[in-house]
């Protein structure tokens, strides 16, 4: 049985210069893989920014869930579309993917710790690059220990904004391969520009254009969906 996680109620959001949504509601599941899409400066990215915290809303509300009952707040982890990741810097895939656990100031990281480090990297298929330098990896390596950092801390929701902005063809299809199985674990929530990829892969569409209209099955032709891309 699927219970809300995340619930968003009549939500507005507004910058100096435009409105970027408005009146915009929508519930996310436990299990849920939701692909958002819509043209540039949508409102696709101010979504994201609040469900994150990122960003107050003007207006309405969001609700946090865990096994359907509020909470203050879940485990979220995120892959930006972009990452100011300095290449140069001499740290290690290993240490990368150590960043995305919390520790106390001035504390070492604990055997546990070190353990869901270890077994996230395998899940990720990293170990025969644990050690190597970030900067000699490839844009999909690169890409794959960046979502490693993303999910070492077991989140409730995974969000993903534009994952396939540094990767070729052949790792996209592994990396929706990894998405699917840790699915299994947490919802996921990706934003994408790729219409074709996002139906073939998440289980629910959001098309975001300032406001909102959501499709609970991806059964329904691509050229449908970009409508929504001008009349939203």
């Amino acid at each position: 049985m699927s219970f809300p996680i995340i619930q968003i109620k009549h939500v507005t959001a507004t910058y100096p210069e435009k409105t970027a949504l408005k009146n915009v509601s929508l519930t996310v599941y436990d299990d849920d893989y939701l692909g958002i899409i819509g043209p540039n400066g949508g409102g696709k990215t101010t979504l994201l920014k609040i469900i994150l915290g990122l960003l107050k809303p003007a207006e309405g509300s969001i609700q946090f869930f865990k096994n359907g009952r509020p909470a203050n707040h879940i485990r979220m982890g995120y892959l930006p579309q972009y990452t100011d990741i300095d290449r140069h810097f001499p740290i290690s895939v290993h240490d990368v993917v150590l960043s995305g656990l919390k520790k106390k100031r001035f504390s070492r990281y604990n055997k546990s710790q070190n353990e869901q480090v270890r077994q996230t990297i395998e899940q990720m298929e990293l170990a025969d690059l644990q050690h190597e330098a970030i900067g000699t990896l490839s844009g999909g390596q690169l890409q794959r220990v960046l979502l490693a950092r993303a999910i070492v801390q077991k989140p409730d929701v995974l969000i993903l904004d534009e994952p396939n902005t540094y990767i070729d063809k052949r790792f996209q299809e592994q990396m929706y391969e990894m998405l699917n199985d840790l699915n299994k674990q947490c919802a996921i929530v990706m934003v994408s520009h790729d219409i074709a990829e996002i139906l073939n892969n998440v289980k629910h569409i959001a098309c975001v254009n300032e406001s909102l209209h959501y499709h609970d099955s991806t059964d329904l032709p691509k050229e449908k969906l970009e409508e929504h891309f001008l009349h939203i």
